[in-house]
């Protein structure tokens, strides 16, 4: 069996695994360990020196589409990175070559979804440049997207919430749930800052949380204390001792010295 039909074999068993419910990620990842040592045989990207056949070129992309897929399942940030990296070659380099993946907006949405999710705003305007402006905002995939991004620029933290309902693929909620937590974070830091005291019911409507439980947890998060009427305090009732200011204190002495000198004269 050549190098190509080995791969293309291990590859099928990945995508019927992947594509079962639930998953047996372990088994997959054997797979895909699998592949990668095999595909480092084959000159699956052409370079200047070596031609690679078109059929290798979709095998090896099909094979990191579901290795970026399988590092979101496993939560695998880094590897994700990597993984849609390479993809990215075949997406945009070869396109004309091998013509266009049916999963490609599906994980182009997803790698843009993930850079807002860790703020990493420059890099995601960069990758919207690389699209043209019909697929910006029409597809079904980059639109909602592009929606999530200017909702934290307007400060609509409450149509960001709602979005988590309806993402574009069962794909995005890893990142969804990333990107809501942040935006949590934010909220939490502007109560601490607009309000002198808040009732833990108010607190959960704000920051979007469904139970009482899940507030006492987030409040436990922020070292938020819990009176006994229900309310979060914000304001520092200690009673600790006025600090003098040294400029008051060196204005304290230049008067004491200049009354000294007063009664010299």
């Amino acid at each position: 069996m050549s190098g190509c039909a080995c791969i293309e074999t291990i590859y099928k068993e990945l995508k019927t695994d992947f594509n079962k419910k639930p998953q047996n990620l372990k088994k997959c990842g054997q797979s895909l360990d699998k592949i990668k040592i095999a595909l480092t045989k084959l000159a699956f990207l052409p370079t200047k020196d070596v031609k690679s056949s078109k059929s290798e070129m979709v095998l090896a992309r099909d094979v990191l589409e579901i290795a970026v897929e399988y590092s979101v399942a496993t939560r695998d940030i880094p590897a994700f990175e990597r993984y849609m990296s390479q993809l990215k070659c075949y997406y945009y380099d070869y396109k004309k070559v091998i013509g266009e993946s049916k999963n490609m907006f599906k994980l182009l949405g997803l790698n843009l979804l993930f850079l807002l999710s860790v703020n990493r705003v420059s890099e995601f305007h960069t990758e919207l440049e690389l699209l043209s402006a019909d697929i910006i905002h029409t597809n079904e995939y980059i639109g909602p997207i592009l929606a999530l991004e200017q909702y934290i620029m307007e400060g609509r933290y409450n149509k960001i919430f709602q979005a988590k309902s309806s993402a574009p693929s069962e794909i995005y909620n890893y990142f969804m749930d990333i990107l809501l937590s942040t935006v949590r974070d934010e909220i939490g830091a502007c109560i601490e800052k607009a309000y002198d005291k808040i009732s833990m019911l108010e607190a959960a409507k704000r920051l979007n949380l469904k139970t009482s439980e899940e507030m006492e947890t987030y409040g436990k998060k922020r070292n938020w204390v819990l009176d006994v009427n229900g309310f979060y305090n914000f304001v520092d009732k200690s009673t600790k001792a006025k600090e003098i200011l040294p400029s008051v204190e060196l204005a304290e002495q230049a008067i004491f010295y200049a009354r000294e000198l007063e009664m010299i004269v």
